[in-house]
């Protein structure tokens, strides 16, 4: 990922030289709140001129971060988990305006892609500050999707099979939080799921195929580590497609423990290929990303390079997301 000078100073831009903070008050059991609050003080501490904003709820904070990117502030921070990443994306990807992370949510997949700190709003702010106050930012591949219910873009892993069924079902449960959810929904689902037929289309060349799962990557990681596309690459213009073929309930269960090493790659029923451009269709499937849903298949994502700019570090990954220190629960 390249580290690449702005070109403007801060407080240049026409919003006035603010810094745009959106916090997630109900990220991470309440952590959200708190970090927050921590990232704006800090913030103010570097001598930024930050405007936070607050909202009873998701759609109404996503209206007001729009509202606020459109006059091109110096940068868009937000405070939360996976989602609030995938709001912070929306709202500027393609735009000159960087994005910032402060890591407050249970799973946090996408901080710890970039090597962000997530358990130190703090520490996480001062990423964003020292980028900001010197003018740098690093640009990252972000897939654009469309499909029946609009457009939009994801920055992590989109879920199209039987993990998209489990990301619904667990989206659907207050409790427990973090990984163990999202492992009970597996169990939850696993007995009923069948295997699905899709069609599938990788830059421009169709295919027909059954899959018990199916990923598309532009980041390694989801469900609060695991590296489902563990070689996806936040700068390599591609997305990875995972496509994990019909086995029995038994064998997914062998497999299903390897995905937090990245290892389940290696097995004969796996294959992981690369494409800039993804159509994916089959029925009765919801589409998730960063942990939010997308809407229905079909679906089309595209690589776009470049498309984000970000406050982060310069170093944010191994070259092999398989190497990477595995999350905490």
């Amino acid at each position: 990922m390249d580290h690449v000078t702005d070109g403007r100073p801060p407080g240049s831009r026409s919003g006035g030289g603010a810094v745009v903070v959106a916090v997630n008050p109900t990220a991470g059991r309440g952590r959200g709140r708190r970090a927050g609050g921590a990232a704006v003080h800090r913030l103010r501490e570097r001598g930024l001129d930050v405007r936070p904003l607050h909202a009873p709820d998701g759609q109404s904070l996503a209206k007001d971060v729009a509202a606020a990117v459109a006059e091109e502030p110096d940068a868009l921070v937000v405070v939360g988990g996976d989602g609030m990443v995938h709001l912070g994306v929306n709202a500027v990807a393609g735009s000159r305006v960087p994005l910032g992370v402060v890591p407050a949510g249970t799973g946090n997949d996408c901080a710890r892609v970039l090597g962000l700190p997530v358990t130190d709003p703090v520490a996480a702010a001062d990423v964003a500050a020292a980028a900001l106050l010197a003018g740098t930012h690093r640009a990252v591949d972000t897939a654009r999707y469309t499909g029946p219910d609009g457009s939009g873009w994801f920055a992590g892993v989109l879920a199209g099979g039987f993990d998209a069924i489990v990301n619904d079902r667990a989206n659907r449960w207050r409790w427990p939080r973090g990984r163990l959810r999202y492992d009970l929904a597996l169990f939850r689902e696993l007995p009923v799921f069948r295997p699905r037929s899709y069609e599938l289309e990788l830059d421009g060349v169709a295919e027909e195929t059954r899959a018990m799962l199916l990923a598309v990557g532009n980041g390694p990681s989801y469900g609060g580590g695991m590296l489902v596309c563990p070689d996806a690459r936040l700068d390599d213009g591609l997305l990875d497609v995972l496509v994990v073929e019909p086995v029995s309930r038994l064998e997914l269960l062998r497999i299903f423990p390897r995905v937090y090493s990245g290892r389940h790659v290696d097995h004969p029923r796996v294959s992981v290929r690369q494409a800039r451009r993804v159509r994916l269709a089959a029925p009765g499937i919801i589409a998730h990303a960063d942990g939010e849903r997308l809407g229905p298949l079909p679906l089309e994502c595209e690589a776009v390079p470049g498309a984000l700019r970000l406050l982060a570090p310069t170093d944010p990954m191994p070259s092999d997301g398989r190497t990477g220190t595995p999350p905490a629960g």
